[in-house]
């Protein structure tokens, strides 16, 4: 396993961290036993770095089981107090410890930061507020995710001595929202960047046939998953990069990957099939959606990141009759688009800002066939 140092903090993690958003599951319920063996194993593997949240379901109970047996020593423990909490800081970080039965949490972050999210948090005084938790020994850094334009990003990185920050980056994103600017400018301050969604959501995994060619074409055959993480680890700002394992063969396969993720390590031609992929996906895709379920569940009972998932894999190339038998079964359970009451809860939490409305009409219309 690679590490690197952790910003202008000095110690060494892992280039691979473990993101505990997607455990694996049995009946909607996470799976305890399979998502300890995992992590742990991960942990045993080289792994130093764990990141949950306050709204990944129990998530943060399961870390805590996790880390019993002396796997807390081993790690930085990182979670995230969402913008519906920013006005009840304490009691929210103590509910917070409690289920993760530590004394501290290395990493506090401000979830889910755009511009109306860093406004309530300044109107609730969080600043002040981390600098209580830390001075107390509660949290030891202080940090934020971000989902939002470049220049509210650099407008939050010059408000505060940040420890660390948590931005979407992926092969497909690298003008979108922080972007490579943002990657750059925060590590040149001396913070540490960790990435998320490096494989948006899973959209960069299960390629369409004209990908797999332009790959097929490099010297080194890589599996697309390979590709998605050099791309990502070829940046020496790229502190950590966070995965989402929910299977054993998942964790092994980025386990090999990262024994050797070095910065700086792409060839000229493998920078030049990453600008061909590019190029394709961005005449393709419909719809930018990562698959978070933030927006879940509607309240109409809407399959929205389902929804999305049939409708992009139609403009990458997939078969529009099968997609349109599987958008059937959605109008089958009324889960389908036509169920959309306008409400716009999903568009206030949705961490990409997709206009999920008018997505949602114009995927309705292609896959009915209206």
């Amino acid at each position: 396993m690679e590490y690197r140092k952790f910003g202008k903090l000095g110690f060494d993690v892992s280039v691979l961290s473990f993101g505990c958003m997607r455990f694996p599951k049995q009946d909607d319920k996470i799976d305890e036993e399979k998502s300890i063996e995992m992590v742990r194993y991960a942990i045993d593997n080289g792994v130093n770095y764990l990141d949950t949240a306050y709204v990944y379901g129990d998530s943060e109970l399961v870390v805590a089981k996790i880390l019993k047996e002396g796997y807390r020593e081993k790690v930085k423990l990182a979670t995230k107090i969402p913008p519906k909490r920013f006005g009840d800081f304490d009691e929210c970080l103590k509910e917070q410890l409690d289920r993760l039965e530590t004394d501290y949490v290395d990493f506090y972050l401000l979830h889910a930061l755009n511009e109306k999210n860093w406004e309530k948090a300044k109107e609730n005084n969080l600043l002040e507020a981390l600098d209580k938790a830390k001075a107390s020994g509660k949290i030891k850094y202080a940090a934020f995710s971000f989902h939002d334009k470049f220049s509210v990003f650099k407008e939050i990185i010059d408000s505060y001595d940040w420890d660390m920050c948590q931005i979407q980056l992926n092969y497909l994103d690298e003008d979108f929202q922080a972007g490579l600017e943002g990657l750059k400018y925060a590590a040149s301050k001396g913070i540490a960047v960790v990435i998320m969604e490096p494989l948006k959501g899973g959209s960069l995994v299960e390629i369409p046939e004209e990908v797999k060619k332009i790959f097929d074409g490099a010297e080194e055959k890589k599996s697309a998953v390979h590709w998605a993480f050099k791309w990502l680890y070829n940046f020496p700002e790229a502190t950590t990069i966070l995965s989402g394992m929910s299977s054993m063969e998942q964790l092994k396969e980025n386990l090999d990957i990262f024994e050797n993720a070095k910065s700086d390590s792409m060839s000229e031609g493998e920078l030049e099939i990453i600008e061909k992929v590019k190029e394709f996906y961005q005449s393709k895709f419909k719809v930018g959606c990562t698959g978070c379920n933030y927006c879940m569940p509607c309240p109409s009972g809407v399959a929205i990141p389902r929804i999305f998932k049939i409708y992009n894999d139609v403009g990458i190339g997939g078969d529009i009759n099968y997609a349109k038998n599987l958008y059937a079964n959605l109008v089958e359970t009324n889960a389908d688009a036509s169920q959309c009451t306008e409400c716009g809860k999903c568009e206030e939490v949705c961490p990409q800002n997709l206009t999920i409305i008018k997505d949602l009409k114009e995927a309705h219309g292609v896959l009915k066939g209206e």
